[in-house]
């Protein structure tokens, strides 16, 4: 009598629960809630927050911006809220609107929770709730998502009316987004896209630093990072697949083996993408020691089970080290502390005893973001770093670069003594290059340092194999589907490589490891998505498009090319975003382009995937062949073979390269 009681007493509240959450649903996409307007809570003390922006705007400027988000609100509430946004541009550099952020736990609920019309559409909110979450989101209550400054919204007003938009669209509507505000539904085919979207298009002799932080401060325009103003970004376990095999192939070009047993590699950054290190590094079968300046973080990873051990005294650091490469044990070892003082303390094992404690380097601290909170210099503890960027930022910014001069010099006599270092295309030698560090490469291209890229050297070709970190998301919510389309995926690679290349199947076996281990290490319908970081959807000169040596590095066409293909061959979404990928990744420097894709099981969906995902990566393989990739080349040929429809331009090679130099040295 007692379990019945019980049970129903469970039951009871499950249903509850359930309802209540419904409810809030609801709530969040009946749109601005005017009638009365919400309480405002201000800035929850329980998150971590954005360091402050200082846009420097002029009071004109401060005017448009308090105007600018004004017009969202009837005018009967502007004398309420003018008031309190003016307070949010001058304390905190922007306007989040903190009074509008929802009190319903964000996260992604599952998809059948959502009230909508179409499930293309419920796959968007549950992706956006997803990308706002507190176990995802970098600073959620800024609704930023990784990076530092990668935005989801601009403020949360945009974030309900999106949600509004997305509960009443139809599948012959089309939500139009401009840098985080929504333009509107606009009438469609039931075949296009539920969505474009758009973020950070400035013109480009306007694409600079400086004047974003103006355009976000108006509320005018956005960075959306790679994958969170396209809302697919699923978390570090997300970049888990990638960074695992980055690792991987890492250990074969340099160490010359895929056995990575007692093998250190040392890097910094806990945060949103660097987070998928610790883990990484344990699938990998090495040590990873991950330096982090921020507790937050770090706790938050060590927590998850990403991190398997934290210390911030740098003896412990160094005796675990030592203790792990002698067992060969994989380690996840968070230093919490600064990267500089690490590596400069193994260069002083190595000076004291002979020893090299470190084979694999490289760096994700956010240096697309260097003087906002993307980088703390070793000079400083995190609170001063805080306090100085705000209130003098031209001394942060010399301090800053005083600390990558340091950290590159230590790097370099580590790299001497037989460590090797990739840049992780983070803007780490960009930024350390303008600092005055010593990452020049004698005779080096535009695109080249002293230490290669990490898609130069080991995930360039990869790429031009039509290799790339595809990710889905289980709208379910439940482990053991998840753990059905692991299978379906496994068994179809397998299936796959049983008939290809020895070269090829490598790349194969990688993933399948990866889908099996990602299992074992914790990690209905599926929305399928892709970091925009991959064969074709992102053009970055310091990065993906590294490894392109025919000049057109800087070109951004294939970006362009794959965000519009892919919105007429069946895409649920798709986005182009100027900046993005914690580059060198403010506006300006990269373009990338990407797309969400709801299956359901239908013969409709299994059409518009095949035809969607087979040009979204013969796209970017084609565009690498034609600039005289052999891998890329190959593999073109051999998918041409496959569907005789695909005709791509092939280069012919130049085979006598001394017939250049005579003409290119004649004297005319």
């Amino acid at each position: 009598m007692h379990s019945v009681q019980r049970t129903s007493l469970k039951h009871t509240r499950e249903l509850y629960t359930f309802l209540s959450r419904m409810s809030d649903l609801k709530e969040i996409c009946s749109g601005l809630p005017l009638n009365p307007l919400p309480a405002n809570r201000g800035r929850d003390p329980n998150v971590p927050h954005a360091p402050v922006r200082t846009p420097n705007l002029t009071a004109e400027e401060e005017r448009l911006a308090l105007r600018n988000a004004l017009r969202y609100f009837p005018p009967s509430h502007h004398a309420t809220l003018a008031p309190e946004f003016a307070q949010e541009l001058r304390q905190y550099g922007h306007i989040y609107m903190y009074r509008f952020c929802p009190a319903l736990r964000m996260r992604a609920y599952p998809i059948d929770q959502y009230p909508c019309r179409t499930r293309q559409a419920a796959s968007m909110m549950l992706m956006i709730m997803n990308n706002l979450d507190p176990a995802v989101a970098q600073f959620p209550q800024e609704l930023v998502t990784y990076g530092g400054n990668g935005q989801v919204f601009s403020n949360w007003a945009q974030f309900r009316l999106v949600m509004h938009y997305l509960s009443e669209m139809t599948e012959e509507q089309t939500l139009v987004m401009y840098s985080g505000h929504p333009m509107g539904l606009f009438p469609s085919l039931p075949s296009s896209p539920r969505a474009i979207i758009t973020n950070g298009m400035v013109i480009p002799n306007y694409s600079s630093r400086d004047q974003y932080e103006k355009m976000f401060a108006l509320g005018v325009s956005m960075y959306g990072q790679m994958t969170a103003g396209s809302y697919c970004y699923i978390g570090p376990q997300g970049i888990v697949h990638g960074t695992m095999l980055t690792v991987l192939n890492a250990g074969r070009r340099y160490l010359g083996s895929g056995d990575l047993r007692g093998r250190v590699f040392v890097t910094s950054g806990l945060g949103g993408m660097s987070g998928a290190q610790a883990k990484a590094a344990v699938i990998s079968g090495c040590i990873g020691v991950i330096a982090e300046v921020d507790e937050v973080p770090l706790r938050k990873r060590h927590e998850q089970g990403w991190l398997m051990e934290v210390t911030s005294s740098m003896e412990q650091c160094i005796k675990r080290i030592r203790e792990a490469r002698s067992s060969k044990t994989p380690l996840s070892l968070g230093y919490h502390g600064n990267i500089v003082d690490l590596w400069e303390r193994l260069v002083l094992e190595f000076e004291r005893t002979g020893e090299l404690l470190v084979d694999l380097g490289s760096d994700q601290t956010s240096l697309h973001n260097p003087y906002n909170g993307g980088y703390y210099p070793v000079q400083l503890s995190f609170r001063q770093a805080n306090q100085l960027m705000s209130t003098d930022p031209d001394r942060f910014r010399s301090i800053v670069q005083e600390s990558l001069r340091r950290q590159v010099m230590a790097i370099n006599k580590l790299s001497n003594a037989g460590m090797f270092f990739w840049d992780y295309g983070n803007a780490f030698l960009l930024e350390a290059q303008r600092a005055g560090a010593e990452v020049k490469k004698v005779d080096g291209g535009a695109t080249e340092f002293r230490y290669p890229s990490y898609v130069q050297h080991i995930m360039g070709d990869i790429f031009s194999l039509g290799f790339g970190p595809f990710r889905w998301v289980c709208t379910s919510g439940e482990p053991q589907d998840l753990a059905v389309t692991d299978s379906i995926a496994a068994t179809v690679l397998e299936e796959i490589s049983a008939s290809v290349s020895d070269r090829i199947k490598q790349q194969y076996n990688d993933n399948i490891r990866w889908i099996r281990e990602a299992g074992k290490h914790k990690m209905a319908p599926v929305v399928i998505s892709r970091d925009h970081h991959d064969v074709s959807g992102t053009d970055s000169p310091f990065r993906e498009t590294s490894n392109v040596y025919d000049g057109s590095a800087f070109c951004a066409d294939m970006a362009v090319q794959n965000f519009v293909g892919d919105a007429f061959r069946g895409a649920t979404w798709v986005a182009l975003h100027n900046g993005g990928g914690v580059v060198t990744a403010h506006l300006g420097e990269v373009m990338n382009g990407g797309f969400g894709l709801l299956l359901d099981g239908s013969e409709e969906a299994a059409k518009r995937a095949r035809l969607m995902l087979n040009w979204d990566v013969s796209n970017g393989v084609a565009r690498r062949c034609w600039s005289g990739n052999s891998n890329a080349y190959e593999t073109i040929q051999r998918t041409m073979e496959d569907n005789r429809q695909l005709r791509v331009t092939m280069p012919f090679p130049v085979q006598d390269e001394h017939m250049l130099d005579r003409f290119v040295y004649f004297v005319w």
